[in-house]
């Protein structure tokens, strides 16, 4: 039975680990600004998935894509040799998704807004359709009855 939060822990220290390798060792061209954003590790301790995002264009993606696949294998010795676990899981890089959706629901908050600001001006100058009050007022009920009583006595 592994445990859940020695997985967390391990998680955490392979980010940093990498984070720190990335930034000190590797010395590829290709690698551009990558930043390590999670790292998630499998209930077995044998394989983590390393989440990442680049700073630039597309082709700067890609070229630090290739660049991370090339240096997995001294990524990995560094993590066996920091982490002190004994078997040191394998690494998968995979692009992180969240500026980019991130970016599209900005997009999509900015459009709501000015929808909601165009709906409320409009209901500024609106009128009602039927009556100003369209509730009903209650009835008043004239007692002539009474009256009528009170006069005959």
């Amino acid at each position: 039975m592994v445990d859940v939060a020695r997985a967390r822990k391990l998680a955490v220290r392979i980010r940093e680990v990498v984070a720190s390798t990335l930034e000190m060792q590797v010395k590829d061209p290709r690698l551009g600004m990558v930043t390590i954003t999670d790292a998630k590790l499998t209930p077995d301790l044998r394989e983590a998935t390393l989440y990442y995002t680049v700073y630039g264009d597309a082709q700067a993606r890609q070229e630090s894509a290739m660049a991370l696949e090339s240096a997995k294998g001294v990524l990995r010795a560094q993590v066996g040799k920091q982490t002190g676990v004994r078997y040191t899981p394998s690494l998968a890089f995979i692009a992180d998704v969240v500026p980019e959706t991130a970016g599209r629901i900005e997009e999509l908050l900015a459009k709501a807004r000015a929808e909601d600001a165009k709906v409320q001006e409009q209901a500024e100058s609106a009128l009602p359709a039927g009556d100003a009050d369209p509730y009903r007022a209650p009835r008043v009920v004239v007692d002539d009855v009474d009256d009528e009583a009170d006069d005959d006595a």
